[in-house]
C-alpha cells in the first residue's frame, strides 16, 4: 500500500507572507486542519514543511509553511503536489477506501471472468463510479453501488462485481 498520499496540488500564491493557496483533492477541506506537515513532490525529492497555519477561502486551502516566508518562496512552489503520510489521515469507516489502494486493483466478476484494472474513480451526486480498463483497452463504467460491487480486497488488490444488465 501507498505511504503517501496526494492530497492537493499549490496553485497560487496569497499575500506577501508566503501563503501557499492549494486545491484539494480530498472529500473534507479541514482534514488540513489535522496535518501537522506536508510533502511537496519537488522534483524527484519529497520535501517536508512543517505547517504554521491553515486558512480556507471558497474551497481552497491556505496554508503557511515553516520556512516559505515571502511571496518569492511561495511562488516556486507554483504546480508542485502535496502529499501526507498515510498514517496522518483520519481513520475510515467500514466499507470506505482511499482511491490511492483502489487503483490498480484486478477487477473480477462472480463468476470470476477478468474486467480489467482498476483505472480511475468519477465523484458524482450519489454515487462514484468506478472506471475499470479493461484487457482490450477500453473503458468499464461501474457504478460504486452495493448491487454491483460485492467485495473489495485491498490486500490482494482485487475487487468482485455483479454485472447488471446494461454496464458492459
Amino acid at each position: 500500500m501507498k505511504e503517501y498520499f496526494e492530497v492537493g496540488q499549490i496553485v497560487n500564491t496569497n499575500g506577501l507572507k508566503g501563503f501557499v493557496k492549494i486545491n484539494p483533492f480530498t472529500d473534507n477541506i479541514k482534514e488540513f486542519e489535522t496535518f501537522d506537515s506536508i510533502y511537496v513532490q519537488e522534483k524527484d525529492n519529497l520535501v517536508e514543511y512543517k505547517i504554521e497555519a491553515v486558512r480556507y477561502v471558497k474551497q481552497m486551502v491556505l496554508i503557511k509553511l515553516k520556512g516559505i516566508d515571502n511571496i518569492d518562496m511561495a511562488e516556486a512552489l507554483r504546480n508542485l503536489y502535496v502529499k501526507v503520510k498515510r498514517d496522518s489521515l483520519p481513520k475510515l469507516q467500514k466499507n470506505s477506501y482511499y482511491i490511492a489502494d483502489l487503483l490498480e486493483c484486478d477487477v473480477y466478476t462472480v463468476d470470476g471472468d477478468v474486467l480489467g484494472k482498476m483505472d480511475d474513480v468519477f465523484k458524482t451526486g450519489s454515487n462514484d463510479v468506478y472506471v475499470v480498463k479493461s484487457t482490450e483497452g477500453k473503458q468499464i463504467l461501474l457504478p460504486a453501488i452495493k448491487d454491483v460491487i460485492q467485495n473489495i480486497d485491498i490486500n490482494n488488490k482485487k475487487i468482485i462485481v455483479k454485472l447488471m444488465e446494461g454496464l458492459l
